[in-house]
């Protein structure tokens, strides 16, 4: 495998970064970067330790060619290299992150998971009854992969805060079984439709029933990508060899939320190298407008009503002495 750092990636100019990728060998991963700078979404992040610790799991190699770009002091804050078992020769001073970012984590079960949510939660800065809401979807956009993935290098997760535009921008990669696999009761014809089921509220891979079930709602993937809609940001996932990007919905439109993601102001298509597992890339403007405050008091509601409905389910049923 072949992934190359250029000089800037982001959600919004990620597609030609991804057709970069080079799967061909999984023996080895080699590294290289921009000889002068590199300035990348955490979501890059979060793949490239994907891919090295899948690597390392095949008792491969890796090969980092060295950095001569000042911003190797930010990869190796955010723990790449040490993840990745490489020595940098890079040394720093490491500040308090708090607040101010997430250095990359490799999250295996619930323990872990509700580590990274404490964390995370200083990166929002907001009140309690806004924190909620992004804490929700956020919490089970990592236990899709924990509950549906089926990788034992669970989800690698980074995130950073950027005080300049008050946004959050988040990646979630997986080497799994991809959603084409893990949505194999409705299915799927390819990866395009695959994406598409997941980012449809109500469906799960634990079941056919419409609106999931009280331990999974099958909500995470479609609130989060409403968020970014209502705060006209990026949003975007990549499995197998599809990638389906949400746009920035022009500032003259009304924001409605829509059921079918291929009905958004997006792109989609699968001409991308083979990713074996499912990436989320999101982007989150926490400045207040009354349609995102509307949305949040939405998703409160709805996982309070789902806790209901879990709890309900739990005292229903038949206990055995």
């Amino acid at each position: 495998m072949k992934i190359h750092l250029p000089n800037s990636v982001w959600i919004g100019n990620i597609d030609h970064f991804l057709k970069t990728i080079d799967n061909s060998d999984e023996t080895c991963l080699e590294i290289s970067s921009h000889e002068e700078w590199v300035s990348v979404h955490p979501v890059v992040l979060s793949m490239v330790v994907a891919l090295g610790k899948k690597i390392l799991g095949l008792n491969g190699k890796i090969r980092f060619q060295k950095m001569t770009a000042k911003s190797s002091h930010y990869l190796e804050r955010m723990e790449v290299f040490s993840l990745l078992r490489l020595d940098s020769e890079i040394k720093i001073t490491k500040h308090d992150s708090t607040g101010r970012f997430i250095p990359i984590q490799i999250i295996t079960n619930s323990q872990e998971l509700d580590r990274f949510i404490t964390e995370i939660i200083p990166l929002i800065h907001k009140e309690p009854d806004k924190v909620d809401p992004l804490k929700y979807v956020i919490t089970e956009l990592v236990r899709n992969v924990l509950e549906h993935a089926h990788t034992e290098q669970g989800a690698v997760v980074s995130a950073q805060y950027y005080e300049k535009s008050n946004t959050i921008r988040l990646g979630i990669a997986d080497t799994g079984i991809g959603l084409k696999e893990s949505l194999k009761i409705y299915a799927p014809k390819d990866n395009i439709n695959a994406i598409s089921l997941a980012l449809t509220p109500g469906v799960t891979g634990t079941t056919k029933s419409i609106g999931g079930t009280g331990e999974n709602a099958g909500a995470g993937l479609f609130f989060i990508k409403s968020i970014a809609k209502f705060n006209r940001d990026f949003f975007m996932i990549y499995s197998g060899d599809a990638m389906y990007k949400l746009l920035k919905n022009p500032k003259h439109k009304n924001i409605k939320l829509i059921a079918d993601p291929l009905q958004e102001h997006c792109s989609y298509s699968a001409n991308y190298p083979h990713w074996q597992g499912t990436v989320v890339g999101i982007d989150i403007c926490l400045n207040d407008h009354s349609q995102f405050t509307e949305l949040l008091d939405l998703i409160r509601n709805f996982y309070r009503d789902v806790r209901k409905q879990k709890t309900k389910e739990k005292f229903k049923r038949p206990r055995f002495i």
